[in-house]
């Protein structure tokens, strides 16, 4: 991945929402230490019409995009609810949050809830509690980002950053098993 060094990749999570979109910045890689660079929640006011929350979404994800300079993003994957209002509003939200990336050339994965639960914890049927917990322990914290939101979206971080290296790495394997077999059928055509 681009930017792996002495930190690894910096990743921004964001667990989307109108009301509450959950941003959390982590800086690692595989086999290092994870370190959180921030966390928190761009708030928007039901007060408001769809169109000015959206705005105030995008100028917020814009400003963390701004401010900590991440390689890669990652948003979790809406998945259906009984409350077609919510899975609305957040589909949108995750929508702009995807588009603020993309405009920046970033890459962008999506994951589930149970992925980043499996991931975190060990187990996609973990709680939030669950969740927060292990985040707080995996980055050395007294105790989990809050809002909750925030938490979820570090824990979306962590993520991608374990499994976008793991995937990023068979990858490039990939890539250079293709190529020795390119160059040996080359070399056996001559």
């Amino acid at each position: 991945m681009c930017g792996e060094g002495s930190r690894g990749v910096r990743v921004l999570g964001i667990d989307p929402g109108l009301t509450r979109c959950g941003v959390g910045v982590v800086d690692g890689s595989i086999g290092t230490p994870l370190a959180l660079v921030g966390a928190g929640a761009i708030r928007t006011s039901p007060e408001e019409d769809l169109a000015a929350r959206l705005l105030g979404i995008e100028r917020g994800v814009e400003a963390w995009l701004d401010d900590h300079r991440p390689e890669a993003v990652a948003v979790e994957r809406v998945f259906a609810q009984h409350n077609v209002a919510t899975v609305m509003g957040t589909a949108q939200a995750g929508a702009v949050a995807i588009t603020c990336a993309a405009r920046r050339g970033l890459p962008v994965a999506l994951h589930t809830p149970s992925e980043v639960k499996a991931a975190v914890t060990g187990s996609g049927r973990a709680d939030k509690a669950q969740v927060g917990m292990m985040v707080a322990r995996l980055l050395k914290l007294d105790g989990p980002p809050r809002p909750a939101d925030a938490a979820d979206a570090v824990a979306l971080a962590i993520c991608q950053i374990w499994r976008g290296g793991a995937q990023s790495r068979i990858a490039n394997a990939k890539q250079e098993f293709a190529r020795k077999v390119e160059l040996a059928r080359r070399a056996r055509d001559r």
